[in-house]
Order: C-alpha cells, then sequence, then structure tokens
C-alpha cells in the first residue's frame, strides 16, 4: 500500500508519488521570529518532523527547506523598540528557536535560509514579474501583484472570483481572506522601518513577506517540488500568494501536494496572552513537564483534526511513557544479544502501524496499534514465552519504530559526579545492609529534585518530574 496525503489543492486525499522517484523534496513555513516560539507554531513543526520520519522509514530521501522569517511587519515593529539592529534582535529568538526543536526532538532541517540573506533573490522575482506584467509599482515606490493577471488566483483557498479586487491594494503581510486585493511584493521604506531597508530598482524598501517563501523555495528546491506544509493559517493569503507569485514567474506548477495542520487549542480555547493560556515550551518545561511528554502529546492526534493541548493530557502522556519504558525495561532483562524472529503479535502490530501512517499519518489509530503490542508483550513476558531473540526482535522494533515517532526512548539523564559519587554511596551502604544510611542518602537526592529507584539491574536516577 502507498502513503496517501489529503491534498489540500484537491481536497482528497491522494497516493503520494514524488516526482523524482525515491526522493521528496519539502517546504515547511518557518517561525517569524519576532518573539519566542509556542506550542500553536509547534504543532506544525511537529507534524511535519512526523511526515518527514516517516518518509525516510518508508525509504524516501528527503531534502528539507524551513525558512526563518527575520523581517516582516512583526520583526520591524517589535525591532523598532529596541537600539538594537534588525540581526541582534531576531538572533536570540532563532537561538531559542533550535534550542526548542533539539528539546522536542525534531530533526533539523537540511537549510534554514533566513530572508535576510536572499532578498536580491527577491528583488529578481519581483523584476520579472514586472516584465510580464504581473506586477506594478505605485506612486510611492511600493510594488504590488496584480490579481487580475493570474487567472488562478486564489485556487488554494477556493476564493471567489467575483470578490475580488484587483486595483484595491493591501500593503500588511497578513490579512483576512475577505481583503483579497493586490498584495505587497515590495515595500518602500517609510521612518517606521528606521534602519531597516535595502536599495532596489524601486528605491530602498524592503520585501513583503509572501515574496520571501518563493524565492527562497524555488532557490533550494526547484520549480516544482513535492510537498509544501503549514498550518491551515497559511492557506490564505501566505500560500496562494505564493503560488501566484511563483507560477506566473515560471509558468510551471509550483507544488504537488499542499498539506495544512488544524489548529491547536489550550484547555478547550483558543490559545491568547488574554485568556491566560498561551504556552511557550520553556513554560512548559518550567512547570515541570519534559521535551518527550509535550512531543507525545503534540502527536496525539492526527495532524488535520484540532488538537486541544491540556495538562491532563501531558500527565496521561506521563503515565503511558512510564507503561512503555517499564515494557523496554522487561525487554531488557530478558533480551539477547542475537535478535531473533518477530513475535506474531509483533509483526502484526508493525504492519498495523504502517497502515495506520499510510492512511494520512493517522497517529491516533497508529499509538493504539503501538500500545496494544505492549499488552500482548507484556502477557508474553509473565507467560515467560517470550525467548532472547525475540524479546531482542521486538527491542528492535520499537526502535525503528521511534524513528517515526521520536518518543518512545527515554531522555538521557546526565548525572553529574558529585550525584554519581552520592548513588555509589548508597550502593555501599546498601551492600553492607546499613539501611539508615542509604535511607539517608535517598532523602538527600529527594531534596535536589531527584528519586532514586532500584531495579533488579540496579539504580535509576530520574528527575522527580518524570514518571
Amino acid at each position: 500500500m502507498s502513503i496517501r496525503f489529503y491534498n489540500t489543492m484537491t481536497r482528497e486525499r491522494e497516493a503520494f508519488e514524488p516526482i523524482n522517484p525515491g526522493e521528496v523534496r519539502l517546504y515547511t513555513c518557518g517561525p517569524t521570529v519576532y518573539d519566542f516560539a509556542h506550542i500553536g507554531n509547534f504543532r506544525a513543526y511537529m507534524f511535519e518532523d512526523l511526515m518527514k520520519r516517516y518518509l525516510v522509514y518508508r525509504g524516501y530521501r528527503v531534502t528539507h527547506v524551513m525558512n526563518l522569517t527575520d523581517v516582516d511587519d512583526k520583526t520591524i515593529r517589535a525591532c523598532a523598540a529596541t537600539d538594537q539592529s534588525l540581526k541582534e534582535y531576531t538572533r536570540p529568538f532563532i537561538d531559542s528557536f533550535y534550542e526548542d526543536k533539539k528539546t522536542l526532538n525534531i530533526i533539523p532541517a537540511d537549510v534554514y535560509p533566513a530572508a535576510t540573506d536572499h532578498v536580491q533573490e527577491m528583488i529578481a522575482m519581483i523584476v520579472i514579474l514586472i516584465e510580464k506584467e504581473h506586477a506594478y509599482q505605485a506612486d510611492d515606490g511600493s510594488v504590488y501583484y496584480r490579481i487580475d493577471s493570474f487567472p488562478d488566483y486564489g485556487k488554494l483557498a477556493r476564493i471567489d472570483r467575483e470578490g475580488m479586487r484587483s486595483g484595491v491594494r493591501v500593503d500588511t503581510d497578513e490579512y483576512e481572506k475577505d481583503n483579497v486585493a493586490d498584495f505587497a511584493l515590495w515595500k518602500a521604506w517609510t521612518e517606521a522601518d528606521g534602519e531597516v531597508f535595502w536599495e532596489s530598482p524601486w528605491g530602498k524598501g524592503r520585501p513583503g513577506w509572501h515574496i520571501e517563501c518563493s524565492a527562497m523555495a524555488i532557490k533550494y528546491l526547484g520549480e516544482t517540488f513535492d510537498i509544501h506544509c503549514g498550518g491551515v493559517d497559511n492557506i490564505f493569503p501566505h500560500h496562494d500568494d505564493e503560488i501566484a507569485q511563483s507560477e506566473a514567474v515560471t509558468g510551471k506548477p509550483f507544488v504537488k501536494y499542499w498539506l495544512h495542520c488544524a489548529h491547536l487549542r489550550v484547555e478547550g480555547k483558543k490559545m491568547s496572552k488574554s485568556a491566560g493560556n498561551f504556552h511557550t515550551l520553556r513554560n512548559l518545561l518550567d512547570e515541570g513537564y519534559s521535551g518527550r511528554e509535550v512531543r507525545f502529546e503534540l502527536l496525539s492526534a492526527q495532524y488535520r483534526k484540532a488538537l486541544n493541548f491540556t495538562r491532563d493530557g501531558l500527565k496521561e502522556r506521563r503515565v503511558a511513557l512510564g507503561r512503555l519504558d517499564a515494557f523496554r525495561s522487561r525487554l531488557d532483562k530478558i533480551a539477547g544479544e542475537d535478535a531473533g524472529d518477530l513475535p506474531a503479535w509483533a509483526a502484526t502490530s508493525e504492519a498495523d502501524f504502517q497502515q495506520e501512517m499510510d492512511d494520512d499519518l493517522n497517529t491516533q489509530g497508529a499509538l493504539a496499534h503501538l500500545f496494544e503490542m505492549v499488552s500482548a508483550g507484556n502477557r508474553a513476558c509473565e507467560g515467560a514465552s517470550l525467548s532472547p531473540g525475540e524479546a531482542r526482535a521486538v527491542l528492535d522494533l520499537l526502535d525503528r519504530l521511534d524513528t517515526v515517532l521520536g518518543f518512545l526512548q527515554a531522555e538521557a539523564v546526565e548525572i553529574d559526579p558529585e550525584l554519581q559519587d552520592l548513588l555509589d554511596q548508597r550502593q555501599h551502604f546498601r551492600a553492607e545492609k546499613n539501611w539508615a544510611e542509604a535511607d539517608r542518602v535517598r532523602d538527600e537526592f529527594s531534596a535536589r529534585g531527584w528519586v532514586v529507584k532500584d531495579t533488579s539491574v540496579g539504580p535509576e536516577l530520574k528527575k522527580l518530574n518524570q514518571s
């Protein structure tokens, strides 16, 4: 069975067939770096990571480009309130984005092009659009895309062409669906832009948001590529504007498959600072949750379904991860060095997992089969019916599935030398049956925020907020 994706352009599930067999070229809209990325942003980045991981699992070679929007209305407004240059202002948010991705075990893209490093490519595209009469210069020096020059304008969002107002201009980067008008490709400099500008054939100014992604996607992936992703809020105007610009320049289809994830809600409400439910990853880590738990929660619903992100959900993921870890521990005690054949229950679960993931990345179904396998495996362990070779084969299977999910293995805990010395002391006291001193050391661990769990294969040290 082939992978099937829901293509926003056709509104249908389609069998995935890349342009070049075995190769996938993927573009994903990255962060606008005027602030720290929030968990709504990471819902999209997580779905894209899952898709890329699954394509690799199924044998494809993926080239992934994710842009960094470091110049647009938001970054300029935010930067203007400081004494920093645009690069100085956005750098900490770019760095934190990379750190957060690492915490969430998101595989890095192959290229992270920043908009400010590709202005000349954007200018070159705008020149072509003017030459082909798809764009025009306004009296103030700004350049606008003439939407009535592109008969298919709005085809991704299925905009009613009767509502289009060519000749009327919208110069903000982000606008509503009912503002269907000529949009800015190049924005002439104003005093509010401060020191943020580039020289161009139309005077100093800076690019509009939409032309940025078109220029960078074409530069790194070619005039037509396989998959473009984002949140549903990107469909219009951003992705429709990308299509209009790119196809008007090249005369070729821009993207074969468009994939969009649904909105994330927090505690049943739209996430907003005024509602008190606005979360960055850092907020959640400060509350004691782990990147592994957040990743699991963000992948718990199929990407096209709205996800209600809750603390109760995070606690449920913690319990489920504890169950997975306990199962792994049982297998480790049985497993030999060499893998044998997979038990039938595990082989069935692997096939069912793949079938669900082939169906437009149905993580809910895939996870259900994963935990069915854990239940079957625990019964096999309890019944002593699992051979060392089979146990090793199941562990290998979990590792293969983790290349897709990215949260099946416990996060590595780094223990500093002082903690290791304490652990060694406790083991020494236990060996001498000096339980009072062993308990004293255990209490010292607790005071430092750690818990010691004694197992048949030795002590395990975990943070108190971990399962």
